[in-house]
């Protein structure tokens, strides 16, 4: 195998005609890697994004080959998955207003470009989902919002509108999916790739704790920020650390490690049915 690209979270090797997508322990926010591991973080995103992958393969197609035929070094969290050109957008669904989000419409009133009612507050639902697409910010740079014109101008109208299609029938079908379980999906981010036949494909994970903001329907409160079954602890550790958001990154305290690992087992075994083991 050859390897191909070391991402802030994942592993790209090329087998044949193959890729294996191997997901590691390491933990991004900010678009900057830390330094510090949580362990079983790999599997975790690897199992509920397969988990995630069959409960919508009816909806959109997708990239994965097998979650066997893989390298025994990477038993558990890799994926075996067919060559895709990748969409140079990262497509984000909101049913929520949380986040990068919710200080976009402080400022502005919309987000993205989507103009939004007044007097929305901090986790507000939003009266429909929205497509809120950013950048593919290279390694160790900060994506950024973009308009829907904007995608367009990218890809194109009528890829632009299958991306926006895509992307809110998969929220919406993960966000019914996760409600029967007592879990709100606050947001997510999806990428999407062209296989050779001309085929559009969900790629990289789906619907994990790194790519989607998780929060118990049982707590959830406007106006206030919610209890995250997903980085956001993380993020908010950092943010109360003085770190500036610039590489390098601080070590992660130990206790910070465990409750996040706790948490993405948590929302994994909820949503799945499946008791992590």
């Amino acid at each position: 195998m050859e390897l191909l690209h070391s991402g802030k979270v994942r592993d790209v090797y090329a087998d044949g005609a193959d890729l294996i997508l191997v997901a590691s322990d390491r933990i991004s926010i900010y678009d900057v890697a830390l330094p510090t591991p949580v362990p079983d973080k790999g599997r975790l995103l690897t199992a509920l994004s397969l988990w995630w992958f069959e409960q919508l393969s009816d909806l959109v197609p997708n990239h994965v080959i097998s979650a066997t035929d893989v390298p025994a070094e990477f038993a558990g969290r890799a994926i075996r998955c067919r060559r895709l050109e990748m969409v140079p957008v990262e497509c984000v669904a909101r049913g929520f207003l949380t986040g990068g989000g919710f200080a976009e419409y402080q400022r502005t009133g919309s987000v993205s470009g989507v103009a939004l009612p007044r007097g929305l507050v901090e986790a507000s639902i939003l009266p429909e989902p929205i497509f809120t697409p950013s950048t593919k910010a290279p390694k160790g740079e900060h994506d950024e919002p973009i308009t829907y014109d904007q995608v367009v101008d990218k890809v194109g109208p009528e890829t632009a509108e299958r991306l926006r299609q895509i992307t809110l029938d998969v929220y919406r079908r993960g966000a019914e999916i996760a409600a029967d379980r007592g879990i709100l999906i606050a947001d997510t981010k999806l990428e999407l790739g062209w296989a050779p036949d001309g085929t559009l494909m969900l790629a990289d994970e789906l619907l994990t704790s790194d790519s989607s903001r998780f929060w118990p329907a049982e707590s959830y409160q406007p106006g206030r920020a919610q209890f995250s079954f997903d980085k956001q602890y993380v993020r908010d550790w950092a943010t109360g650390s003085g770190w500036d958001k610039q590489p390098p990154a601080p070590e992660v305290p130990a206790e910070v490690v465990e409750a996040t690992r706790a948490r993405y087992v948590e929302v994994y075994e909820k949503l799945t049915g499946n008791r992590w083991d």
